[in-house]
């Protein structure tokens, strides 16, 4: 067996601009003009308001005043924080720039309903004489986008990033007729937490409010757990990827469709955009957390990745079946 030389990961740099308040900036904004209208308001608010509405426009939902205030508050809160810490992390381009974007489109299409809900129902005789026109929804759309293209133009260019090179594309010292595989199994632990909440959340909502809304949240779930928890083959048959919680193949990719086989270190937030099975322009792959990666690069042009330990030997032993079959003398 040969030695198969690890590359070291490429340094990120830091960013050209100070994004993480930028994208903080439109959710302070929105909650303190919603806290200030609160509270210009309140004296006029009745107990119960109208905070949700049907497509004819009429109230359909109805909450306390400060819960609903709370609640609007409590979700621009945690969008607001998420997004702030998503755009100090390392991305490539355009990702970065995008989240910005997103926050300034989020901010107020979430803050503009809002503050409708809290007009209209001070003006109201009664939460069933409150109105929200159609009309309105093309307006917050509208606002969003425009504010989302201001963000995209306040965040500016995204910096330089460059993934991580390639190892040097090893073999396997196998004797002539001598066989070999290789597997792992990766997991993510979030993945399979997130995948019982979700299963775990339609069961309660289809006890609760009926099962059509229940089953999308549990077949969702399962989908995930699916995904979690991944055996990976490497053999004379190219790479399989085989879900632990189920004996089908998720993805099987045969010798001849392989081109070369090598190991990086992958970061699936910055290249992939997340974490899970990704597709993306030029390339896909199963991505259950960042660091050493299988990458194929196929005949098609593509690229798939898997992120798994001890990748350089799976490599290795995929490049030694290329060679065999390149020179004739099969697996």
């Amino acid at each position: 067996m040969v030695a198969v030389k690890r590359s070291p990961s490429s340094a990120a740099p830091a960013p050209a601009r100070p994004r993480s308040w930028l994208a903080a900036l439109p959710f302070l904004v929105v909650t303190v003009l919603l806290g200030g209208l609160y509270a210009t308001a309140a004296g006029r608010l009745p107990e119960r308001l109208a905070t949700h509405f049907g497509t004819d426009g009429r109230p359909d939902g109805y909450s306390s005043a400060p819960g609903f205030l709370l609640g609007c508050l409590a979700v621009l809160l945690v969008l607001g924080v998420g997004l702030s810490v998503l755009v100090r992390l390392p991305m490539a381009p355009p990702n970065g720039r995008l989240l910005v974007a997103t926050a300034y489109f989020t901010a107020p299409v979430l803050g503009y309903p809002a503050a409708l809900v809290l007009l209209g129902n001070a003006g109201a005789a009664g939460p069933d004489a409150v109105r929200l026109p159609g009309w309105q929804v093309a307006a917050v759309l509208a606002g969003g986008l425009a504010c989302g293209a201001l963000g995209w133009l306040l965040a500016g260019a995204d910096p330089e990033w460059r993934p991580a090179e390639p190892g040097r594309a090893g073999r396997l010292d196998l004797p002539a007729g001598v066989r070999a595989g290789w597997t792992r199994t990766v997991s993510s632990l979030p993945l399979a937490a997130l995948a019982a909440v979700t299963v775990g959340g339609g069961v309660v909502l289809g006890a609760l409010a009926g099962w059509g809304g229940g089953a999308v949240l549990v077949l969702g779930g399962v989908l995930v757990a699916v995904h979690c928890s991944v055996r990976v083959t490497a053999d004379r048959r190219g790479l399989t990827l085989t879900p632990a919680l189920l004996p089908v193949p998720l993805r099987r990719i045969p010798l001849e469709k392989v081109a070369e086989a090598s190991s990086r270190r992958i970061a699936a937030l910055a290249e992939y955009g997340g974490w899970g099975y990704r597709i993306r322009s030029g390339g896909s792959g199963l991505l259950l957390r960042s660091g050493e990666g299988l990458v194929l690069r196929l005949t098609s042009g593509r690229e798939f990745v898997v992120t798994v330990d001890d990748s350089a030997t799976a490599a290795a032993l995929l490049n030694t079946y290329l060679d065999r079959r390149r020179s004739g003398e099969g697996g």
